[in-house]
Formats: structure tokens, C-alpha cells, sequence
């Protein structure tokens, strides 16, 4: 495994509040709870494939599904890079040739299902079926151990399940404000699924797209999943670093606040963590501060790779 050989978009963290959750992709997109359908994310115009400048396309199954994995050689450790909710791989379009340079990594991005290139699958979407995906990725592609994961928005939520599951494979994680199981108070997913009607609403009588569909996908069984999410927790053992947004996914005070708390608390909650607050910085930090990105993804591949 040594040598493996657009127009910018809102991402959502919740489902369509986030019907996006995506969560960085969801309705809601990025998180807040006062947009319209219409704020969901664009479909990129670039292809996914050339997302990354010297990766190859990998075509991966898993339950009867196949997945676009595009890999840039390198050493390890590998840097896996997940998009936000509603992105696919080339929301890393600029910031994974600059790991590659900087680091020497092998890079490897990925496209969820119902995103990018990969093959779309019938029913509600949850974390634990995106963390599968993302298993037999890896398997398929021989990073089955030293792997440093990237994890934007929605993107954390597969990140917690995986290394969960996996953690002897995970070096370590920069989790870019991501969706975290702390976040998810019982007050505080009711809140989000009471606004993800109104967005499902506004699609009733829409033509079908895949954009919509994975809307929908991801507000169906919104609350059990994430009342199920909170429950869970991070592996001690698996070093993260934490990149919190100025702004937040939100637009409401209290909401906001509630975001920066559960990032400050998990980043709190282990000496192997740390905390790193991307100033001026939207909920798309990938796109507005690539720099806080590429440090930190850098730092944590030397010192745990």
C-alpha cells in the first residue's frame, strides 16, 4: 500500500435543515434552517473523475452498489479526504494535489452514494451504510491500516461510525466541522426534523432529480438516526483535530452556539484532541480557508502517520 497507485456550493450538515444534513448537503444546506429549497447545492459541471489531477478512477462495489474512489499514489500514511453533504470529490479538487505535494501521501477521495459517480440506492440514508461504502473502499484499495481521515460536515458522522468500528486502521482524523454525536441533543434533532418538513414540503410536486432524492434521502428517519448518532462516541484512542467554523452551519444565535459547544466539548474530551478555529470562515471551510485544511491534515499525517 506504500505506492497505491465549479460554481461553489452551500453544504449542509443536517438533514433538509438539514435535509441536508448531508449533511453538507442536505435541504438545508449547511445547516441553516431558514433556507429554501433553492439554496440546495448545485451540481458541479466537472466531471467527478477529474476531480483530483492525477488520480485514477476505481469503480468499487458494495451491496450492489459501486462507488467512485479516485487515488493519487503516495506513502503512507493515507490521507482520505470525505466530502460535506451533497458534495462529491471535487469539493477537494484543490486542496488534495496540494496534500500530495506537501505531504507525499497517497490520496484517496471518494464519492457517497447518490453522489458524484457513484450509483444511488433506494431508501433513507444513514451513517453506518455510508461507513460501510467507505470500509469496502479502503479493502478494495489495500488502506486497511494508517489511514488519516478528512471529514467535512455530514462526512463526520460516517468518520465516528468507521473509525468506531475500525479505529486500528485510523492514524488519525481532522474532522472539518463536522456533524458530531454530541451535537445531537434530544431537543436539539427535534428542532432540526420539525424544520426538515417544511423543506420536504417544498419538493412535493418537483421534478425528480438525483440532488432532490438524496434530500429526501437524508431527511427520511432524520430523528432515530441521529437520537441513535448522539448515543455513540469517538474511539480515545484515535488522535483528532478539530476545525471549527467562524460562522457555524447556522444562522440562529442559539443554534450556533450549541454547534460551537459540541465541537469545543469533543475537542475537550481526550488529550489526544485539539481544537483549531478557521478564522472568517464559513460552514465551507474546504473552499474559504484551504490553508487551515492543508496544515492540519499535513500535521496529523507526520506526527501519527
Amino acid at each position: 500500500m506504500s505506492a497505491r497507485t465549479t460554481p461553489r456550493r452551500r453544504t449542509a450538515v443536517f438533514a433538509t435543515a438539514a435535509l441536508a444534513t448531508v449533511v453538507t448537503g442536505a435541504l438545508v444546506a449547511c445547516g441553516n434552517s431558514t433556507a429554501s429549497a433553492a439554496d440546495a447545492p448545485a451540481r458541479s459541471s466537472r466531471p467527478a473523475a477529474t476531480a483530483t489531477a492525477g488520480s485514477s478512477l476505481h469503480m468499487i462495489s458494495n451491496n450492489g452498489h459501486k462507488l467512485a474512489f479516485h487515488v493519487t499514489p503516495g506513502h503512507l500514511p493515507a490521507i482520505v479526504l470525505d466530502a460535506g453533504g451533497g458534495l462529491d470529490s471535487s469539493q477537494w479538487q484543490k486542496i488534495a494535489p496540494a496534500l500530495a505535494k506537501k505531504t507525499g501521501s497517497e490520496i484517496i477521495t471518494y464519492d457517497r452514494s447518490g453522489i458524484g459517480q457513484s450509483d444511488e440506492v433506494v431508501g433513507a440514508w444513514n451513517p453506518q451504510n455510508a461507513a460501510s461504502d467507505l470500509e469496502a473502499g479502503l479493502t478494495k484499495l489495500g488502506a486497511t491500516h494508517d489511514v488519516v481521515l478528512v471529514s467535512h460536515s455530514q462526512a463526520g458522522e460516517v468518520a465516528t461510525y468507521f473509525a468506531k468500528k475500525h479505529p486500528k486502521w485510523v492514524s488519525g482524523a481532522v474532522l472539518v466541522d463536522a456533524s458530531l454525536p454530541n451535537f445531537y441533543t434530544d431537543s436539539e434533532t427535534a428542532r432540526i426534523e420539525a424544520a426538515n418538513q417544511a423543506q420536504v414540503a417544498q419538493l412535493d410536486g418537483q421534478v425528480s432529480t438525483k440532488e432532490i432524492r438524496q434530500l429526501l434521502a437524508t431527511a427520511d428517519n432524520y430523528g432515530p438516526m441521529h437520537h441513535a448518532y448522539h448515543q455513540i462516541s469517538w474511539p480515545q484512542s484515535v488522535p483528532a483535530t478539530v476545525i471549527a467554523s467562524a460562522k457555524t452551519p447556522f444562522d440562529t444565535p442559539a443554534d450556533a452556539q450549541l454547534w460551537r459547544d459540541a465541537q469545543t466539548r469533543f475537542a475537550k474530551a481526550a488529550s489526544n484532541r485539539s481544537l483549531v478555529v478557521a478564522k472568517g470562515s464559513s460552514h465551507d471551510i474546504p473552499a474559504d480557508r484551504p490553508d487551515v485544511v492543508i496544515k492540519a491534515v499535513a500535521a496529523m499525517a507526520k506526527a501519527h502517520g
